[in-house]
């Protein structure tokens, strides 16, 4: 009988000195939970606390600490640190007065008073634009800024270490986005500057188009002559009424022609100086009139 029951007791023992062992080796590859919100706040205080201010490394391990247990809830914090030079005075202050209201939060013995309160405050005039939701030029530049900040990750990655200030950054983009915008401009430039110089009063024949270039050659003006002579030949193809309301680009329209190549001497150069704001010189021109005389005596027989 003693026998049996001090087997079974090393048995108990043996059993609990196995679940124990179990246990330790569970908790010690269990993760490291984060701090809670105030020992994160402190900690990233402490390790910026004597960080000098050339010095780097400290703003990126407290952005650690804090985007860890706090996420971007601090963003000014978070964008202090992240500057470079990192902005430790700032830092400091702000996460020394984050520190002293965690430890001393504001309490009320009324709080559903405290809340009627601040829905009173928050409903004055002065915070309505609190209420709006962001306008469309503000959503724009935040999809702006959004995308270029996308790019320059792709580009460069997220790099340690000095870097320029983000604005610098939106600046070039948006420079380079103004260029894009005035190239685009000054490539249509031509086909307004066409509109403008539309006569009123309807639809003009295809003559008169003629007659035209033939004038503003003469006085030496080929790119009007050269557009001139586009109109006529468009309004010999397509009606009397092509130039003036047609949706269509002049390589559109010249493609009707049943010998679309032979077009293209007068196109070409009346797509670089109306599009491409290039000159257009005598024996260029005299090439395209020849292409255009073609046209001028179908034009001339409908006048």
């Amino acid at each position: 009988m003693n026998r049996a029951r001090l087997a079974r007791c090393i048995a108990s023992l043996a059993l609990a000195a196995a679940l124990t062992s179990a246990t330790v080796l569970t908790a010690a590859a269990d993760p490291v939970l984060p701090p809670r919100y105030a020992e994160a706040v402190q900690r990233a205080y402490d390790l910026i606390q004597n960080a000098s201010p050339q010095d780097a490394s400290p703003a990126t391990a407290a952005v650690q600490v804090l985007t860890e247990s706090t996420g971007n809830t601090q963003p000014e914090i978070l964008s202090d640190l992240k500057a470079r030079p990192p902005l430790y005075d700032d830092a400091r202050a702000r996460l020394s007065s984050l520190l002293a209201a965690l430890l001393q939060p504001m309490t009320t013995s009324d709080p559903s008073l405290a809340a009627q309160r601040l829905h009173e405050v928050m409903s004055m005039s002065r915070y309505d634009a609190l209420h709006r939701p962001p306008s469309l030029i503000d959503r724009f530049t935040q999809w702006v800024q959004d995308r270029i900040t996308a790019l320059l990750r792709l580009l460069f990655g997220n790099r340690a270490g000095p870097q320029a200030p983000l604005w610098w950054y939106y600046a070039v983009g948006m420079a380079v986005v103004a260029a894009l915008v005035f190239l685009v401009v000054r490539a249509s430039r031509g086909r307004f500057a066409q509109a403008r110089s539309l006569p009123a009063g309807g639809p003009r024949p295809p003559a008169d188009f003629f007659a035209e270039a033939d004038r503003l050659a003469a006085a030496g003006d080929r790119v009007g002559a050269i557009r001139a002579l586009c109109a006529g030949v468009a309004a010999t193809l397509a009606g009397e009424r092509t130039w003036e309301g047609s949706p269509l680009t002049v390589r559109e329209i010249f493609m009707r022609a049943p010998d679309f190549s032979s077009l293209r001497a007068l196109l070409v150069p009346f797509e670089a100086a109306v599009y491409g704001g290039r000159d257009v010189d005598a024996a260029t021109y005299a090439t395209a009139a020849r292409v255009a005389a073609a046209f001028r005596q179908p034009a001339q027989e409908a006048a």
